[in-house]
């Protein structure tokens, strides 16, 4: 059983206790991502009375994809309960409704720092930067319970850098035991196989044929993988932080043991009911009906 420190269930979204902030606070263009234009701060037209979206059953089809791909990591249910105490927007003075839409996206990279941090403690090759790890992740978790205008003075890019030290020195951890479990660095068994073990961060991999690819310890840190072909791929242990996975083909792809993975960029991508997945993921709706 996960214990406190491991334990990722408050940093999932829970529409129920949220009162629809990414359908206001949020701006978005007319594209292939959604419908229409909305700027930061007016209710999305399908937002309703009860904070519900009135066509999420349909939201691919009305052409919302971006919104299908969206998840707070649980920082909407908080500003809404805890940062402002149960207020709704709607109801609550303009200039409270304003900071709450301000505070939302900030709070929310907050909780998704939070999910990184949290998965790198469960990492038994991370355990020498464990103590590092705790200190960062308990004061990650103070900002987040900060007032509305401490929150909206957060340097938060400068948080993000310094966990991101931890976050860069925990993978090279994970993906080097990876690499140990395969004969180690440079071993006669890792010779020419396409992709095993490389650095691929912030590589430009868009539509690229990775069929089958040994992607096993590999880092793909901010790749783009738009469109890529990675069916039945072996990406066990590989980093996945901020990798670009719209519209992958994931197809029976191995991605047990990939790490800092996050749902919104599985539900990004395409996949198949062979394709394996962290236990802390779901395999998203539409891959079945894809299928």
């Amino acid at each position: 059983m996960p214990d406190q420190t491991t334990d990722r269930s408050a940093l999932r979204g829970d529409c129920a206790q949220c009162f629809g902030l990414c359908c206001v606070a949020l701006p978005f263009a007319a594209s292939a991502d959604f419908a229409l234009d909305k700027p930061a701060g007016k209710p999305c037209p399908n937002l309703q009375g009860d904070h519900r979206c009135g066509i999420h059953a349909d939201l691919r089809k009305k052409g919302f994809t971006g919104c299908t791909v969206y998840d707070c990591f649980g920082a909407g249910q908080k500003v809404s309960q805890l940062t402002f105490g149960g207020q709704d927007w709607r109801t609550g003075p303009k200039e409270q409704a304003r900071r709450m839409f301000d505070v939302f996206p900030v709070v929310r990279q907050l909780h998704e720092l939070l999910w990184y941090l949290t998965e790198a403690l469960g990492l038994d090759a991370a355990r020498p930067v464990h103590a590092e790890l705790r200190r960062a992740l308990e004061e990650t978790e103070r900002l987040t319970r900060q007032t509305p205008e401490e929150l909206a003075a957060l340097d938060v890019a400068a948080h993000r850098q310094e966990v991101n030290v931890l976050l860069l020195r925990t993978s090279e951890l994970a993906r080097a035991g990876v690499a140990d479990s395969k004969g180690g660095k440079g071993s006669k068994g890792s010779k020419g196989k396409k992709g095993k073990g490389k650095d691929r961060r912030g590589a430009d991999l868009m539509g690229a044929r990775l069929r089958g690819a040994d992607l096993r310890g590999a880092s793909l840190r901010g790749a783009y993988l738009i469109a890529a072909d990675l069916t039945g791929a072996d990406l066990r242990g590989a980093d996945m932080i901020g990798a670009d996975l719209r519209d992958a083909d994931l197809t029976d792809a191995d991605l047990t043991g990939a790490f800092f993975l996050t749902q919104p960029q599985l539900n990004a991508a395409r996949g198949s009911a062979g394709t394996r997945l962290p236990e802390s993921l779901t395999r998203p709706v539409h891959w079945a009906a894809a299928g």
